[in-house]
């Protein structure tokens, strides 16, 4: 259990906290961003959580050689840091936590130095990446760490590196990074190993599933924070954009896992 950077506490026995994943569905567009943060606002998100990555700190030159129209979708989707402090002072006024995720060092800079985020968000792409994670460690925020396509080994030196940098503030996400994730493959009992491995640290689900039964049964196993992707509009082709959840049905997903939450008692 552990304090944000606004004093709202994560873990115990509180209500989970509940994260919008924007991802690509503002697809570049600073006003359709600021809808989204509107929307998920309205509907009781406690956070909105951007992605910092350029096309240079995102992927390879190697890549792009190989995908070359895979450079062209980043740079359409990717938000410049002007953009992204302009996001972080609007969720400030309307009243919603800020998060993004950086995938360099100069990003995690950024975000720390002028958009003042409830916590750094670490890709599951980067928990081995420990020059990243050290350097985020040493700005002592709190972090979360999502654990998608980990092995046990690599989640446990993940969040030692975090802790010997500088932070304590961890929470550790579940995650299967597949868009939508299968039920089959879901595994959503590994909150509890996650919860055996770590019983100091809030755990969490990163819900990449369509519906809510997932991140309702990740509430009743004990998650302390769900972070789910929000579009204003499913239909819209994009990256991830069709397995995003609307306002209306994710509004119906909060509701239905605090009431689970309500339910276990203490």
């Amino acid at each position: 259990m552990f304090k944000l950077k606004n004093s709202r506490v994560i873990g115990g026995n509180k209500k989970p906290y509940y994260v919008a994943e924007l991802n690509t569905s503002h697809f570049g567009n600073i006003g359709l961003a600021k809808k989204m943060i509107k929307a998920a606002h309205n509907i009781g998100c406690d956070c909105i959580k951007l992605q910092s990555w350029t096309s240079e700190s995102l992927y390879s030159d190697y890549f792009y050689k190989k995908n070359p129209i895979a450079k062209r979708f980043v740079e359409k989707y990717s938000l410049n840091e002007k953009n992204i402090k302009d996001l972080s002072i609007f969720c400030k006024k309307i009243g919603i936590d800020f998060s993004s995720t950086p995938y360099s060092s100069r990003e995690v800079n950024f975000l720390t130095e002028h958009c003042s985020p409830s916590f750094i968000k670490v890709a599951s792409m980067d928990l081995n990446n420990y020059q990243l994670l050290q350097h985020i460690g040493s700005k002592k925020f709190p972090v979360v760490l999502s654990t998608g396509m980990s092995e046990k080994s690599e989640i446990i030196n993940a969040v030692k590196i975090l802790k010997k940098s500088g932070t304590t503030k961890i929470c550790v996400l579940h995650c299967v990074s597949i868009y939508p994730a299968p039920s089959e493959l879901l595994s959503i009992k590994n909150i509890l190993g996650l919860k055996k491995m770590f019983p100091d640290l809030p755990i969490g689900f990163s819900d990449h599933t369509m519906g809510s039964e997932f991140a309702i049964s990740a509430v009743a196993l004990g998650a302390n924070l769900i972070e789910k992707h929000l579009t204003l509009d499913k239909n819209l082709i994009g990256m991830d954009n069709q397995m995003a959840t609307e306002p209306l049905e994710f509004k119906k997903l909060i509701e239905k896992c605090n009431k689970v939450h309500t339910g276990l008692g203490d």
